[in-house]
């Protein structure tokens, strides 16, 4: 008598479609838009393509010379905190692009070191290291960080380095670097209220001191009035009506209702995803502060989708405490294959077309997926207490 044929569970033929399917749009978006982002990366169009790193180059140059970081007559408004022009100052010797060049290199290092090691952190194998690596250089995050020379991949690295420092018994060391990137980018900020709803006191006040210590030391090179300027600037800057802003504000803005709405709805994701940590007395060691930060990144004004990139340790965090050939590793392997997907996604929809608002909310769903897988496996640790 035959053995019965094995089929494959629902949810992982799913996984296997959603994946699919995001490879196939991949392909079909990159050979119907030469203009793809990865082919732009060796243009020298300083003002127009790679803008935002521009916009840092300018305000690097202006703290060197002892001007205004805020206004140096660059295309864009620099919406980073003076810390940010501090950090970049060493670029400042070089011109633009050249600048530019070397920085994209560095981010391009970054990013793949980061990745490296969290999966040698979580004893991976040489088969999803090389998915994860390969994931991640394919990516359209990726592209747009490099393309427009942004600092998703210094952020990567400063939060990698605190929850590898978190894993390793260094929570006060953790807390600290969780606050540097916290000054970097205060969107970030929600990851700090991990430890404080967890009562890890050093954690806490470790990230507190990080962030503040890295804001007050940008705001003495720039000059005290330079993070006034920035506070005024951050609070005044409108939500963009965008594909690519993943946050639920700037969806609220493509559905035609106020932004406000989608700013209450991620507060209540952000506290919904606090208690459900705190309930569950999740690991701050395994995806608990991803899943912070993907909260936090729905409740801000402006989440880019490149931010998609900071949260693949947490994805990769999901292989490592689920077991080989199980759904929810196929469901990790469709995360990063949306990813993939170009931001030329936007130009197959028009105006007039009535779908045309959701179908532009593309990155908001991978966003709001990345959220609930990781939301769904932050557990608690056996051997973890708090500090």
């Amino acid at each position: 008598m035959e053995a019965p044929a094995r089929r494959w569970p629902a949810g992982r033929i799913a996984a296997a479609g959603v994946a699919a399917v995001a490879l196939a749009l991949t392909v079909v978006l990159h050979a119907t838009h030469p203009n793809a982002l990865v082919t732009l990366l060796p243009a020298p169009d300083m003002r127009d393509l790679h803008v935002d790193f521009d916009t840092f180059w300018h305000s690097a140059v202006a703290l060197v010379h002892g001007t205004d970081i805020y206004d140096t007559g660059a295309k864009l408004r620099n919406l980073n905190p003076p810390v940010l022009s501090l950090l970049l100052a060493p670029l400042a010797g070089f011109a633009s692009l050249t600048a530019y060049r070397i920085f994209a290199v560095l981010t391009l290092l970054l990013v793949l070191g980061a990745v490296l090691a969290v999966c040698r952190e979580l004893r991976l194998g040489r088969g999803w290291t090389a998915a994860a690596a390969l994931a991640m250089l394919a990516s359209s995050p990726l592209h747009g960080t490099l393309l427009l020379g942004q600092i998703y991949g210094l952020l990567l690295v400063v939060l990698v380095g605190g929850w590898v420092a978190d894993r390793h018994g260094h929570p006060v060391l953790g807390g600290i670097l969780y606050g540097v990137a916290v000054a970097l980018k205060p969107s970030l900020a929600p990851v700090l209220l991990l430890p404080l709803v967890q009562r890890r006191w050093p954690a806490f006040w470790g990230g507190v001191g990080g962030a503040a210590g890295a804001t007050v030391v940008g705001a003495l090179a720039a000059g005290p009035s330079s993070a006034v300027d920035w506070v005024r600037m951050a609070l005044s800057e409108p939500v963009p009506d965008v594909l690519d802003n993943a946050a639920f504000p700037g969806l609220a803005m493509r559905l035609h209702v106020p932004s406000a709405i989608g700013t209450v709805l991620g507060l209540v994701v952000l506290v919904a995803t606090l208690t459900w940590i705190v309930r569950r007395r999740a690991d701050p060691t395994g995806t608990a502060p991803w899943a912070v930060i993907a909260a936090g990144l729905l409740m801000s004004p402006i989440s880019w989708h490149n931010y998609l990139l900071l949260l693949w340790p947490g994805i990769l965090v999901v292989v490592a405490l689920t077991a080989a050939g199980s759904t929810a590793r196929a469901r990790v392997g469709a995360l990063l294959a949306l990813p993939l997907i170009p931001v030329s996604w936007g130009d197959l929809w028009q105006d007039t077309n009535p779908w045309s608002p959701l179908a532009r909310s593309l990155y908001c769903a991978i966003l709001l997926a990345y959220w609930l897988t990781l939301l769904h496996h932050a557990r608690a640790s056996a051997s973890h207490t708090a500090s």
